[in-house]
């Protein structure tokens, strides 16, 4: 298993480098000149000659680039252009938010998908089974941008239960944290519900016909018995590894929906960056946002060794 585990580490390093490379990279083909964008209206010569020589923007691009990583490898994402302020201090500041809605989202999507895979299994053929396939396709289907902008209509205006916009820290208010967070959740969950939905049906299906099964029946167990305890336990071990993933895609992709309800994220963020122009930030936010999918994939990888006894046996 150790063996297993170490392999997994050591492809993740070059899967680093290149991602650093790409990032850097793809900073440099954003339209607009961030040189230009500091010096002001006045864009004094002077000015723009000094910030060339700090940026390192006279140098060649290899040069920039070890520059940069080393910088990142000593925990210095640089100064954020328009404010001033440390990439490193904003990215601690906004992470925590992004993580949290990404954490309620799969709370949402685990409640529905899996509960939902379970019953259409068991109930394959039936007309609850397609009515489940009929609603998690629906979940896939419906933007988020569109489903966000539906329940603030309905929930927050028309019925006035929840607010439409804003955030409030954990540690300010406890209750209002949770009451700001349950639609940009519920908006990010139902898309991942119908994913955990579809995998946990296909898991299910497969275990339902195995041999253990059948004798578990045989030996008399009820039904409910048979389904929670022994079909169950083992349908879920890929969707152990597909959660972690897509708790990954939400640290990433919840861009449409932290605009869309004013939750000050890592979406917001890079978004207000880009707008701004600010590519220190940019750069950092997307470096990170890299790093944290990569290392939830080995997160993943290492979770299906560990609960899949026969990987283990093969190491």
């Amino acid at each position: 298993m150790l063996t297993l585990i170490a392999r997994r580490c050591v492809v993740v390093l070059p899967t680093l480098l290149i991602v650093s490379i790409l990032v850097f990279g793809m900073q440099k083909l954003l339209p607009g000149d961030p040189i230009l964008a500091m010096a002001g209206e006045d864009r004094d010569p002077q000015t723009i000659a000094y910030l060339q020589e700090k940026y390192r923007f006279n140098d060649p691009l290899p040069v920039q680039y070890f520059a940069w990583i080393k910088q990142v490898l000593s925990g210095d994402f640089g100064e954020s252009v328009r404010t001033g302020v440390p990439v490193g201090e904003l990215i601690l500041q906004k992470l925590p938010v992004t993580i949290q809605l990404a954490a309620f989202a799969m709370v949402v999507a685990l409640a529905i998908g899996v509960p939902a895979g379970v019953i259409s299994a068991v109930r394959k053929g039936t007309i609850t089974d397609y009515s489940i396939n009929v609603a998690a396709l629906s979940g896939l289907s419906i933007p988020n941008f569109w489903l966000g902008i539906l329940l603030i209509m309905v929930v927050s205006v028309y019925w006035q239960l929840l607010p439409s916009s804003g955030y409030v820290s954990p540690l300010e208010d406890p209750w209002q944290n949770i009451r700001t967070m349950i639609m940009p959740a519920v908006v990010l969950g139902t898309g991942l519900a119908g994913v955990l939905m579809r995998h946990t049906r296909s898991a299910m299906l497969g275990v339902l016909r195995s041999d253990y099964v059948r004798t578990a029946r045989a030996k008399g167990l009820n039904e409910k018995t048979v389904i929670l305890r022994h079909a169950l336990r083992n349908a879920l071990v890929p969707i152990i590894t597909l959660s972690t993933l897509l708790f990954g895609e939400l640290l990433a992709g919840a861009v449409l929906t932290e605009q869309i309800f004013t939750i000050p994220g890592f979406g917001k963020l890079i978004v207000d960056a880009v707008f701004t122009r600010d590519y220190a930030v940019v750069q950092g936010v997307v470096l990170c946002t890299a790093v944290g999918f990569i290392l939830l994939n080995l997160l993943a990888d290492i979770l299906y060794i560990l609960v899949n006894p026969r990987l283990r046996d093969a190491s």
